[in-house]
């Protein structure tokens, strides 16, 4: 029986950590396309948009300013996913203890 539990437990550590890359990709790319894309390859497109208040160009303000602003925005959303990704799996090898008796 703790063959099992340990098998059980691995596949959940597998599982934990295919999540955890699956959000850090989906976070880089959205940081990729907000940095690379608008800062650089949208740029000349964007910049027909002035920001209000400021009257700079778009695509200036996203290659200045914007990447850093969603970088940050990344970091948090990384944070508060894995946080509750932390939850969801610390809960569920707690169930996996319980039920194999350690």
């Amino acid at each position: 029986m703790p063959d099992q539990g340990n098998r059980e437990a691995k596949s959940a550590h597998k599982r934990y950590w295919r999540k955890n890359l699956q959000i850090m990709a989906i976070l880089l790319i959205f940081w990729a396309c907000a940095s690379l894309g608008c800062g650089v390859l949208f740029a000349d497109w964007l910049n027909q948009f002035r920001l209000p208040f400021t009257g700079f160009p778009l695509g200036f303000w996203f290659a200045q300013q914007g990447s850093i602003i969603v970088f940050v925005l990344c970091i948090l959303a990384y944070c508060l996913l894995m946080n509750a990704l932390d939850r969801k799996y610390q809960a569920e090898l707690q169930a996996l203890r319980n039920h194999s008796g350690y």
